[in-house]
């Protein structure tokens, strides 16, 4: 064996060459643990919220504890976008390019209330857990 291949075998063996992978597991678990301190929730998330009150039946959404909202309702195409926490109480997600933000006014595991700013404006939302199974109630034709 030359002296150069001898070199090259004891710093494998060494795992000299493996050195650089070890930065990169740790940024990865870093990432994990701020992704998921930022979705994070006790109660709110993988859990489906259905709006208790307003005109038009089913609008659920669900906080999943990955960053991905999902918006759904018995009359319009589902939704998924991008949602984080802002604070204990605040929260928000982006709908076609617009962060909106809320406030998380209650929770408890029957019930969310969110105050949602848009704009100059204060709207605020009741959901309550889903019963499952849920079926959509027909809506009038008019």
């Amino acid at each position: 064996m030359t002296s150069k291949a001898a070199v090259f075998a004891l710093l494998a063996m060494w795992g000299v060459g493996s050195t650089a992978c070890l930065p990169a597991f740790a940024e990865d678990s870093v990432t994990e643990s701020a992704t998921e301190s930022k979705t994070s929730k006790p109660g709110l998330v993988d859990r489906v919220w259905t709006k208790a009150d307003g005109d038009l039946p089913g609008v659920m959404k669900i906080f999943l504890s990955d960053g991905t909202l999902v918006q759904d309702s018995c009359w319009e195409t589902h939704r998924l976008s991008p949602w984080e926490l802002t604070s204990e109480t605040a929260l928000k997600w982006n709908e076609d390019g617009m962060d909106i933000a809320a406030d998380i006014v209650s929770l408890s595991d029957g019930e969310l209330v969110l105050n949602l700013k848009l704009g100059s404006d204060t709207v605020e939302e009741k959901y309550v857990s889903a019963s499952v199974p849920y079926l959509c109630p027909d809506i009038p034709k008019s």
